[in-house]
């Protein structure tokens, strides 16, 4: 068994390699094709981790590199059309804040409504031990 560490080892750097040569190739195909360069994208694309990209210090100053340059090229988004998601969110404000108003008032009904019931329980169990006999032994 002591051979074979130097195998694993082989092994290993052969699969770092060959996920090295998929990023690279994949982010010469994103370039070459225009799309915006971003870790998540290069990742999908090469089929490695976010966390192989990130530690290979040559492939991570590349996509940086990259994300920067075409972070000024990009288009400016459009803006929202006026009726739908601002409507909706709105809508959904809306009724959000509503089903908070209706929570707190709720809540402090059964509040009160529970200190009512806690006050009455402490009178009764005065007036139950005050008719209750004295034997010695706890009830």
């Amino acid at each position: 068994m002591p051979g074979n560490t130097a195998n694993l080892r082989k092994a290993t750097a052969a699969r770092t390699a060959a996920a090295a040569a998929r990023a690279e190739n994949a982010l010469i195909a994103m370039i070459r094709a225009g799309e915006p360069v971003t870790f998540r994208g290069l990742a999908a694309k090469a089929s490695v981790s976010l966390d192989f990209l990130y530690r290979n210090d040559g492939i991570r100053q590349r996509v940086e590199h990259h994300r920067s340059a075409s972070a000024g090229q990009r288009p400016e988004p459009a803006p929202p059309a006026q009726d739908q998601p601002s409507g909706i969110v709105r809508t959904l404000t809306t009724q959000l804040a509503d089903l908070k108003r209706r929570h707190r008032e709720e809540t402090a009904a059964l509040r009160q409504a529970l200190e009512q019931a806690h006050g009455e329980n402490l009178v009764l169990r005065r007036r139950l031990a005050s008719h209750a006999p004295e034997t010695g032994e706890p009830s």
